[in-house]
């Protein structure tokens, strides 16, 4: 079973964590003038990268608290965590 490790509980078995898509999107700011198509690009359109990719997780059977990571999409190896501030808290397993 993968670990993941998170800033506040230290490493973890994968099931207790939730993925939460692709970190650092702003969401619009007035959302009611947005047209269909920039809703549906905000809401849909994700870069599907190969290698290094942005995250955010939740610990959902843990602490419940959400954080980012730096996973390789290849080979899943998450590379480093830090909490919503940008504190890094190392490398992860």
């Amino acid at each position: 079973m993968l670990l993941i490790e998170c800033p506040w509980c230290g490493l973890r078995a994968e099931s207790e964590f939730a993925y939460g898509g692709q970190a650092d999107i702003a969401r619009p700011l007035d959302t009611d003038k947005l047209t269909d198509q920039e809703w549906g690009d905000y809401l849909f359109m994700r870069k599907n990268t190969r290698g290094l990719h942005d995250e955010q997780w939740n610990h959902a059977q843990g602490c419940r608290r959400w954080f980012n990571a730096k996973r390789d999409t290849v080979s899943y190896q998450f590379h480093c965590v830090s909490k919503p501030d940008g504190k890094v808290e190392g490398d992860a397993a």
